[in-house]
């Protein structure tokens, strides 16, 4: 129960810290809003392979500005704090549930926007929004895990680079591969099945490294 219990707290903080520190999070609405904006002025409505991609790129876009940022905000002083009242596993999880709701949220705005401004080709859209929160899901585990190796390096921004778009580019694939078939394109039996499981097996093997690996950067 103690833990349930630091976890909880301790994303209760961050939640509390993003509404009094909202400039955050307009800005990173901001930085969506005009972004798509910048497309539809561009593309007007792109066709549906188009859009797919736009629409992905411009998700791994979002989770770098809103979520890998979070271990960096950590200053010194504070996670030394943290590390008086909870455990590094409390703390990793509760980074990695608030980063995933964060993203969300943002997913789903990203999707609204999307449709507004470049149309909406999307032909099963429950699938689709489904689809949206795995990936937003599986982005947010795998940046989380990326910043908090990071914030122990002198050159962040570049050790994010280095370390995240390898890992994540076969994750963007998988993503756009899936999300194909709430476009309408036909695949083999089980086949999205098999996709949607195997994104799910990447999420709990980020979630399984960063409990084992944490605890190491945490004695620093």
């Amino acid at each position: 129960m103690s833990h349930i219990k630091n976890i909880t707290a301790l994303v209760k903080k961050d939640l509390l810290l993003e509404f009094r520190q909202q400039y955050t999070f307009y800005g990173i609405l901001l930085y969506v809003a005009s972004t798509i904006f910048v497309l539809y002025l561009a593309m007007k409505q792109p066709e549906t392979s188009v859009w797919n991609g736009l629409f992905w790129m411009i998700q791994l876009f979002i989770c770098i500005n809103a979520v890998a940022k979070s271990f960096l905000a950590e200053g010194r002083g504070r996670m030394l704090y943290f590390y008086t009242i909870a455990g590094p596993v409390d703390f990793i999880i509760s980074k990695l549930i608030y980063n995933g709701i964060l993203m969300l949220l943002m997913s789903v705005v990203s999707l609204v926007l999307f449709t507004v401004f470049l149309g909406n080709p999307i032909i099963d859209t429950p699938r689709f929004i489904g689809m949206v929160c795995l990936g937003g899901l599986s982005l947010s585990l795998v940046f989380t895990l990326l910043a908090a190796i990071a914030a122990k390096a002198q050159q962040q921004a570049a050790l994010m680079a280095i370390l995240g778009f390898p890992l994540i580019i076969p994750q963007l694939l998988l993503l756009i591969k899936l999300s194909k078939a709430a476009f309408g394109e036909i695949y083999g039996a089980g086949v999205v099945s098999q996709i949607t499981l195997l994104l799910i097996g990447l999420d709990v093997l980020v979630v399984a490294l960063a409990i084992i690996l944490f605890p190491f950067l945490w004695k620093d």
